[in-house]
């Protein structure tokens, strides 16, 4: 959530920049509501003084020996119309409320203009494509013909976009997991946490994933109120909700592995073959906690966390700064790793990474005490995959299979493997 100071204070340039994703402010309603909201407040004040007023003079009548009912009844009537002023008071304050909650975050200077998919610029490349001799197969050819991964035993289990892995495919994505928090923890300082993975809507307010995307969430029916969770982010950063860290608590490195579940509402036809768009899907995510002049710093720090996992992997990747219409709702920078897939003969995105800023911890209330005021100011929040197993297990089938059909298991996967060197039927 924006802070609402912004919109009192410079309202239009508040437009220019949202206006650069592609989202058009309503300054008139916004300032519509903010008219009402100043003269009720006005009226609030003055009836609350005036019914103070009298009530004191009930008490100097009483005194006096005079007669009080006139005022009695004038303090009635203040008190009735000062109920309804607070009543509209509190209806105006909800409607404010609900106006920012559709509004996106700011996006930093450095995000460059663009529409969706259209302008995204490439930072650099790592790892050479790699070239094969032999027409290179995608993951689905591979799977079905290795019998390790079947879409059909999944379809009769849980309908389409999904997967059952068999054999050592299933312990390779499990190796791949265990790899990525290995490195996440023992080298990059991460602690570790296992979450839940069904949450509250509180949760996914305040990371930003409802009201506005309800319909991509999982509800589960019963008497529990509760959602699947569509990425660890969910669980980790409301670990901070409605709490003032001190600053000897920062920065947090989290991360955790979980599945994640989304209905994909707005992906229909799209990447219908294999594993590259599921409802469910396991990732490692990576959230860093910290003190507003140190996050973009922290954003280059889980950048190279999650391309430190695509190196050790040998996999072959670029990455891009995402441009303005295609940046995320509470993002205000986006940075994607998209690793090359042989078998579609393109880059796909394997992990995003994103400076939220202030936006999620004003929803959650995540505040750290600045020792230089002594108050408590709202901490920055960031994001990222590190990385998505699926699609790496996907990359890894690709990038290093052989004409037969099998394909090798990179150096740094084997001892999580029992030193199995290639995968085969």
């Amino acid at each position: 959530m924006l802070d609402p100071r912004l919109l009192r204070s410079d309202l239009d340039g508040l437009a220019r920049n949202l206006a650069r994703r592609g989202f058009v402010l309503d300054c008139a309603l916004y300032q519509r509501l903010e008219d009402e909201r100043k003269t009720l407040q006005v009226d609030v004040e003055e009836l609350r003084r005036l019914r103070n007023e009298r009530s004191k003079g009930i008490g100097k009548a009483k005194a006096a020996g005079e007669g009080i009912e006139s005022l009695k009844v004038e303090v009635g009537k203040l008190g009735t119309a000062l109920a309804d002023s607070e009543a509209r008071l509190q209806g105006l304050h909800e409607k404010l409320d609900a106006f920012l909650t559709e509004i996106p975050n700011l996006l930093h200077d450095s995000v460059p203009d663009g529409s969706v998919g259209t302008s995204n610029t490439v930072v650099r490349n790592w790892g050479e494509v790699p070239k094969f001799e032999f027409e290179p197969k995608d993951h689905v050819t591979l799977g079905e013909e290795l019998g390790m991964i079947d879409f059909e035993a999944a379809a009769k289990l849980s309908g389409s976009r999904f997967v059952v892995l068999h054999g050592m495919l299933a312990r390779l994505h499990r190796a791949l997991i265990q790899f990525m928090l290995d490195v996440h923890v023992n080298e990059h300082g991460y602690t570790e946490s296992y979450v839940p993975y069904m949450v509250k809507d509180t949760a996914l307010f305040g990371t930003g994933q409802l009201p506005k995307f309800a319909s991509d969430l999982f509800t589960l029916e019963g008497e529990t109120s509760l959602r699947l969770i569509p990425t660890a982010e969910v669980p980790l950063s409301n670990f901070v909700r409605d709490r003032i860290i001190e600053p000897d608590d920062l920065p947090m490195r989290l991360t955790a592995h979980t599945p994640c579940f989304r209905s994909e509402a707005g992906s229909y036809g799209k990447d219908t073959r294999g594993m590259i768009r599921q409802h469910q899907f396991e990732k490692v995510e990576l959230v860093h906690i910290v003190e507003p002049q140190d996050s973009y710093q922290a954003l280059e720090d889980l950048l190279s966390h999650a391309e430190v996992v695509l190196q050790r992997l040998g996999l072959a990747y670029r990455v891009v700064t995402l441009c303005a219409g295609d940046t995320g709702f509470a993002s205000a920078k986006t940075y994607d790793l998209e690793v090359w897939l042989p078998g579609q003969n393109q880059y796909r995105e394997i992990s995003s990474c994103s400076n939220c800023e202030s936006f999620q911890a004003r929803r959650m209330q995540a505040r750290w005490r600045n020792p230089e005021t002594g108050k408590p100011e709202p901490v920055h929040t960031l994001n990222g995959s590190g990385v998505a197993a699926g699609r790496a297990l996907i990359a890894v089938m690709e990038h290093y299979q052989l004409e037969d059909g099998t394909f090798n298991v990179p150096s740094v996967l084997q001892p999580y493997m029992s030193g199995i060197k290639q995968i085969t039927a």
